[in-house]
């Protein structure tokens, strides 16, 4: 028979210095990292996913609102709705709510400062502020608000969020990344700091101005040290090698020339297959239009665009059922969502719009507009008080409620 282990007065003070390393190391950790100064707090439910709505309503009141800084049209090109949930994001939190009272049912928040929020996968993902930038990302699910997948990366101090279904880009003026669904990074172009591979990227200094993406291309617009317009090119979103972009093609635009009367050197508006359309400002003499250029950037044709636009920097066209619609500044433009080629407009539009049981629903003064997709002709008009507000409106549907950006408000009509 084993005798009894015996512990020396030595073993005893060993093992109460172990003790005492563990708890500094862990305070430690919890002092230094992100838990601390985190609050999560998810859904006792989960938020039932909303049924399409069946008809146009005939009349809109507001429901609620609530402030949403974070995902106005400067940082994120829509109101953010999940399947089941309207997010708003503002300080540093970010809330999901019921669609239609509004009260929150998950929120998240954290002691830095919220970059930008977007939807994507039925999750909503949210960016913050470190001192590597725009650079700590948490995906949180729509329902619940439970905490996915999370990454941290260089970013710029500003970013714009937007998600083509497949991927998410998170752009700011020196720095862009493309992130899939489990948040890997699949593309990091621009500005890499302290490269592993130096010259893996094909250009260096630039500034981004405009970026659209699909599953299968993702373009990029720049101005480049030493090049007198901006620079158009066609990459992979998804190379072998994330930090290695592989392009398809890059061209200088000369009618981007940067002007100090224009607020843009213009914008990519959308990409479908390998078609990009550009906006292109007026200059000497020459109208507002958009030129479509093809996978190598090369320009296959331009249409005009009606006298006065003057679209909001950076916002781009948003998916219409079969039409992605685009606000020029003084009304939309409709695009062909298979070839980008022009389908029709509808002038006083205060926004892209969004779709509801087939009808394509636009922000007009005083209402809201219920336009045929195929023909861009108003069918009717439902009155809507906006009070004294009269600038620009975003707008997403989740059922049969219409969310609108107001500024850095989020209103809910039903």
């Amino acid at each position: 028979m084993l005798a009894p282990e015996r512990r020396t007065r030595t073993d005893l003070l060993v093992a109460a210095v172990i003790a005492v390393v563990v708890v500094v190391a862990a305070s430690i950790a919890w002092f230094t990292g992100d838990a601390r100064g985190t609050t999560s707090i998810p859904a006792d439910e989960p938020l039932a996913q909303a049924e399409p709505a069946l008809a146009v309503p005939t009349a809109l009141t507001e429901l609620w609102r609530a402030p949403s800084a974070a995902t106005d049209s400067t940082r994120t090109p829509l109101p953010v709705v999940t399947g089941s949930t309207v997010v708003t994001a503002d300080g540093g939190s970010v809330l999901g709510r019921d669609p239609r009272s509004g009260e929150p049912s998950w929120s998240y928040s954290r002691d830095l400062p919220l970059c930008s929020v977007v939807s994507s996968w039925n999750t909503a993902v949210a960016v913050y502020r470190d001192d590597r930038g725009c650079s700590q990302v948490t995906e949180l699910d729509g329902p619940t608000g439970e905490r996915k997948a999370q990454r941290t990366s260089d970013a710029d101090d500003a970013v714009r969020l937007s998600s083509d279904g497949t991927y998410v880009t998170s752009r700011g003026d020196t720095r862009m990344e493309l992130w899939r669904s489990d948040m890997v990074r699949t593309l990091e172009y621009g500005r890499v700091d302290a490269p592993v591979n130096p010259g893996s990227q094909p250009r260096t200094g630039c500034t981004l101005l405009s970026s659209a993406s699909t599953n299968s291309r993702t373009a990029v617009l720049e101005q480049c040290p030493g090049e007198t317009a901006a620079r158009l090119s066609l990459m992979n979103p998804a190379p072998k090698d994330a930090g290695k972009p592989e392009e398809y093609g890059s061209t200088v635009v000369p009618e981007l020339v940067p002007r100090s009367d224009a607020p843009t050197a213009g914008q990519i508006i959308a990409i479908t297959g390998s078609v990009v359309a550009l906006y292109i400002p007026a200059e000497n003499g020459a109208p507002d239009r958009v030129g479509l250029y093809d996978d190598a950037a090369a320009k296959l044709s331009e249409f005009t665009l009606p006298a006065g636009s003057s679209p909001t920097p950076d916002l781009p066209a948003t998916k219409a059922g079969s039409a992605l619609t685009w606000f020029t500044g003084t009304g939309v433009q409709a695009f062909d969502s298979n070839n980008l080629s022009p389908l029709w407009t509808v002038p006083g539009a205060l926004g892209s719009g969004a779709v509801m049981a087939g009808r394509l629903l636009l922000p007009v003064p005083d209402g809201v507009a219920v336009v045929d997709l195929s023909t861009g002709v108003r069918v009717a008009d439902i009155p809507v008080d906006r009070g004294d507000y009269a600038g620009p409106i975003q707008m997403s549907v989740i059922g049969d409620v219409v969310v609108e950006q107001r500024g850095s408000d989020v209103v809910a009509l039903g």
